[in-house]
């Protein structure tokens, strides 16, 4: 039987064309992208975090922004654009690329703030973190009356950070607190513990510490009652004893929730306005004055108020931080912890 082979080569070039046109005008048989999947199938989660994104991006976004300009200008309280009665004085401020920058990090006042900022938070960070591990462990045991234990310790954490903080500033009074009573009544001389400034540092940390301790303590409650209790009781049927079974199943059972708060806990500290510049104000002299509140007194207590500086160290403090959240993740990745 004679076969066509022209008639089957035609058919066959008419399919191979009808599937090249078919590829060309629709199906490019190209993989889409991470971000389109990601789009198309989690669209709904997308369209409901929007909102909170566009927010943020406002709120933290612009002055940031805004303070990245700022600090590669001379912006100052006597050349920046203002409205005196009548008057409208534009701006006159000019831009200095990165003086600010450089003049901030050849200056030993900066280095000087930085080694004490590191200090308080490394010794804030490593004090909230025993304490609140000790206290958990505590806690995550039978007895009597541990709910009221639990309301009791975790009420630093309740109250307003300001009210606690003048609290406190009540109690460490030279004259008339009440710490410095008690010492009275023992013979012992009144400590300045707000006036001197060894007892001054030792103070802030003191009240940093009091308040951060809650926030570990939960945390570490929390990460204890997900240890199986079958481990320790293994552990305990293997002659293991309390060291042992703290060092091999409880120390490994919190690594994640310790890094994770570890990491927040220490950019808090590293930020901690409010406890600094209410207790002490950054004295006596300055003392106690880190990053954050020395970046504050130069573009809202010295005058004329310099706006450049202050944006510059801020940037500053951003990249610091920055810094410290990659090196820690990084090492925790070595150490198989990756999120």
């Amino acid at each position: 039987m004679a076969v066509d082979s022209s008639r089957s080569l035609a058919e066959a070039a008419g399919v191979q064309s009808a599937r090249g046109l078919g590829r060309r005008s629709g199906d490019t048989g190209k993989t889409p992208g991470r971000l389109r999947r990601s789009l198309s199938t989690h669209w709904y989660a997308w369209a409901m975090v929007a909102p909170v994104v566009a927010v943020i991006g406002v709120i933290i976004g612009y002055p940031l922004v805004r303070g990245l300009y700022l600090s590669t200008t001379d912006a100052n309280e006597a050349n920046v654009e203002r409205t005196i009665g009548m008057n409208h004085i534009p701006a006159t401020y000019e831009s200095v690329g990165l003086d600010n920058y450089t003049a901030v990090l050849s200056d030993g006042i900066f280095w000087d703030r930085l080694l004490w900022t590191i200090v308080w938070t490394v010794s804030c960070v490593a004090l909230s973190f025993g304490l609140g591990l000790v206290l958990a462990n505590m806690l995550n045991r039978k007895l009597a009356g541990r709910s009221l234990y639990r309301m009791a310790l975790i009420l630093p954490w309740a109250v307003p950070a300001f009210v606690s903080v003048f609290t406190w500033r009540l109690l460490f009074n030279e004259k008339n607190g009440i710490l410095n009573k008690i010492l009275a009544g023992g013979g012992i001389d009144a400590i300045p513990w707000l006036n001197d400034p060894t007892w001054a540092k030792i103070s802030v940390i003191t009240v940093n510490v009091w308040l951060g301790v809650p926030f570990m303590l939960v945390a570490m409650l929390g990460g204890l009652q997900s240890i199986p209790g079958e481990l320790y009781e293994a552990a305990e049927m293997d002659g293991a004893n309390a060291w042992q079974r703290f060092r091999h199943i409880t120390l490994p059972g919190l690594r994640t929730v310790s890094s994770t708060v570890i990491l927040i806990s220490g950019i808090w500290t590293f930020n901690m306005f409010p406890v600094i510049f209410l207790l002490t104000r950054g004295g006596p002299g300055d003392a106690t004055e880190i990053l954050v509140t020395y970046a504050y007194r130069l573009s809202f207590v010295v005058s004329p108020r310099d706006f450049a500086g202050s944006a510059a160290w801020g940037v500053i403090i951003l990249l610091l931080l920055s810094l410290f959240a990659v090196v820690y993740r990084r090492a925790l990745r070595k150490q198989g912890e990756v999120w």
